[in-house]
């Protein structure tokens, strides 16, 4: 069996994001606060050049790392590859256990592996045709100056079809898409307020527990042109989300998963392309969730791993508490468990029928969070590790599954890049070496990783606290919480520096006068089905009490830490809890500063999975509402939101401004006119000011004797 899809031959494991991820981008730049100087609190201070540019540099500490980290670009024997460093560019040969330098004349004579989709195309795997969305309308094109022929006619104001790489049969002779129709999914005005006479536009954002979108799989034969509407529900079942998978080696069925809305149940099903008659191969249901928005938004294809040339598959099951691999077949009826133990399988990265091995990523070490390789034999047995070294490994995989680059750091150790046989992890050369020089010069420190106790006084909760630059122990300096704390990732980096700006923020805001830190507390993921559901159905309860337990314990031994001098700040869910902070420990944290905050009652697949349809837990959407805490606001808050954002929607901050204003709580708010999520429009600069200006004025960062 082969099912046609892209295959992954890179499998980096990453801890940034999804939905939010370049929020927390703007959040770094938002949440800086100035160095510790001698003006008194109440006065406004902005950043110097000098201020800015340090806090800039921390922000991009990795581009001052030369080298450690690399991207093989195999050629097509699957095993040789180039890659290239700040040392130049290097071909490397495993075979041989050669690297070396490459000559220009060499370099010109590659040619780049052709993608599989580019510019909104979608090619077959001959490369022959391609499919084109216009106007919401399937167009196939024999060839790069052809004429195309359309392939659908029904596409509307909320209707459009898409198609995937996954969507061509192995011969390119039959094509899946997806038919999306969006006409009773709430719709959001979005309001342009740049001219006299304002503008409204209107995006397709559904509400919590409101309309739903309604997908449809149809399935194409090409050379006849028949088209065929799968029967991809059960009757009367309306609210699901569809996703295809792919093709059998022969083009026999399509394979696809359904998956509930409340996500509670999950579906693997194939499709007879004749009929559109589905058949289910296997079904999962939890008592909380199958998968959340991390699901959604692609983490379904790791389900899911085809064994090629067989009717065999691999599925990842959280059924015993732990992430899992399974062998079926795909008749349905399971062969045997693959992995087992109190650890999380994170995804499997490759699979050798030939030589019956399968190869996935885990965290299974006692460096809780490090991931790495391991294999283990088609027969469950010969479990073993293959990445070797403390740290945090991403692995990129051969194509002939004959070898793999491992690039591993810690927060306090650089990174590096090793070259690995695939049989026993056999170090066949050494690739690259991080050089920190520049780092160094910067006046970089590295962080302090903790392990406290959660709020339940049981759990253990990892971070990472930094300490301001030019540290004094025997000064007190003002603590800076950065928060996110969704249930749909973890956040903590660990590997060396970190590379997303939700990581980076810490550091960067350190630099200047701040004692920081950052936890993932319980709820979060990487930590097994149990630790993530301690936040189901009841977000907002225990999120909170985790990071105020975590304040207490690492201040109890740490006196330059100032716990009458806490402040919190977030963005976008991590605005969220700022604000949930600020209203459900008023005593604990003095300032606030809330970025493009969410709400429960934001889209589906963010808030539907993790606390059930609202008909379903009226109390735990009740509970979890900001707004109705605004009457126990006691610090100062500052709240910032672009009119324009379509992630968490402008209405989100308006509603709870109207509730403080009704609890007659004074807050300060800062709109954007025109900003999304991501405040792409703005210049660093005056949100900096902004930012920085709000902690020096409310949280007073002299340092004190």
């Amino acid at each position: 069996m082969k099912i046609r899809s892209e295959q992954h031959i890179t499998a980096t494991h990453t801890r940034s994001f999804f939905l939010f991820a370049a929020v927390a981008a703007l959040a770094g730049w938002l949440a800086a606060p100035a160095p510790c100087r001698t003006a008194p609190a109440g006065e406004r201070q902005t950043l110097t050049p000098a201020e800015k540019m340090l806090f800039m540099q921390s922000m991009r500490a990795s581009s001052l790392v030369d080298g450690g980290a690399v991207e093989a670009c195999w050629f097509e024997d699957g095993a040789t590859f180039w890659f290239r460093d700040a040392k130049g560019l290097f071909f490397v040969d495993p075979a041989k256990k050669e690297m070396r330098n490459l000559r220009s004349e060499e370099q010109a004579a590659w040619t780049p592996k052709k993608p599989r989709s580019h510019n909104g195309r979608v090619y077959s795997p001959q490369h022959d045709r391609y499919t084109l969305i216009e106007e919401g309308d399937i167009h196939l094109y024999e060839n790069e100056g052809g004429k195309g022929r359309r392939l659908t006619e029904d596409a509307a104001e909320d209707i459009a079809w898409s198609v995937a790489p996954e969507g061509w049969s192995t011969d390119g002779t039959r094509l899946c898409a997806v038919r999306i129709d969006t006409r009773k999914v709430h719709h959001l005005p979005i309001i342009d307020y740049s001219e006299p006479e304002e503008k409204v536009r209107k995006v397709v954002y559904g509400k919590t527990g409101g309309g739903f979108m309604r997908q449809e799989i149809a399935l194409f034969d090409l050379e006849s042109g028949k088209k065929t509407v799968v029967n991809a529900r059960d009757d009367g079942e309306e609210e699901v989300y569809l996703f295809p998978l792919g093709w059998r080696e022969d083009a026999s069925e399509l394979l696809f998963l359904r998956l509930a809305r409340n996500a509670k149940r999950l579906d693997l099903l194939a499709a007879d392309p004749g009929s559109g008659k589905s058949r289910t191969i296997l079904t999962e249901t939890r008592e909380s969730f199958m998968g959340g928005l991390d699901f959604i938004t692609g983490g379904w294809k790791g389900y899911f791993t085809s064994l090629d040339g067989t009717d065999r598959f691999l599925w990842l099951s959280e059924r015993d508490g732990w992430r899992h691999i399974y062998l079926y077949n795909l008749e349905g009826a399971l062969i045997r468990r693959l992995t087992e133990g109190p650890f999380p399988v994170l995804s499997v990265v490759a699979s050798d029928v030939e030589k019956g091995r399968v190869y996935f990523l885990a965290n299974g070490e006692k460096r809780l969070y490090d991931t790495n390789l391991y294999s283990v034999a088609l027969d469950g047995s010969g479990f073993r590790r293959l990445t070797k070294g403390t740290g945090d490994h991403t692995v990129q995989f051969a194509p002939s599954k004959s070898c793999f680059v491992d690039t591993f750091s810690t927060p306090t150790v650089p990174p590096r890049s090793v070259l690995r046989n695939a049989a026993e992890g056999e170090l066949l050369l050494t690739l690259s070496h991080a050089d920190t020089t520049r780092l160094e010069a910067s006046g970089w420190t590295p962080p302090e990783e903790f392990v406290v106790k959660a709020d339940d006084n049981a759990t253990d909760l990892y971070g990472l606290l930094y300490k301001p630059k030019g540290f004094d122990p025997t000064l007190k300096y003002p603590v800076i919480v950065f928060i996110y704390a969704g249930p749909f990732l973890a956040v903590v980096p660990h590997g060396f520096v970190p590379r997303s700006y939700m990581a980076a923020r810490p550091r960067a805001a350190a630099r200047l006068g701040f004692v920081t830190f950052i936890i993932d507390c319980r709820g979060t993921t990487e930590r097994g089905k149990a630790f993530q559901d301690a936040s189901y159905g009841r977000i907002g309860t225990i999120e909170i009490p985790d990071h105020v337990a975590a304040l207490t314990q690492l201040a109890a031994d740490r006196p330059w830490m100032d716990l009458d001098r806490v402040g919190i700040t977030g963005a976008s869910w991590g605005g969220y809890f700022a604000l949930r902070a600020m209203l459900t420990a008023p005593d604990i944290f003095h300032v606030g500063i809330a970025i493009a905050p969410g709400d429960l009652t934001e889209s589906p697949p963010i808030n539907e999975p993790y606390m059930d349809l609202p008909e379903n837990n009226p109390v735990g959407y009740a509970v979890g509402s900001n707004p109705a805490f605004a009457g126990n606001l006691k610090g100062r808050l500052l709240i910032i939101h672009g009119t324009a954002d379509v992630n968490a929607p402008f209405s989100t901050t308006m509603r709870m401004a109207g509730a403080l204003i009704r609890a007659g709580k004074l807050h300060d708010l800062a709109v954007f006119p025109q900003e999304d999520h991501y405040f792409r429009r703005t210049g660093g600069g005056y949100i900096e000011d902004l930012m920085i200006s709000y902690f020096r004025e409310h949280l007073a960062t002299k340092s004190m004797k």
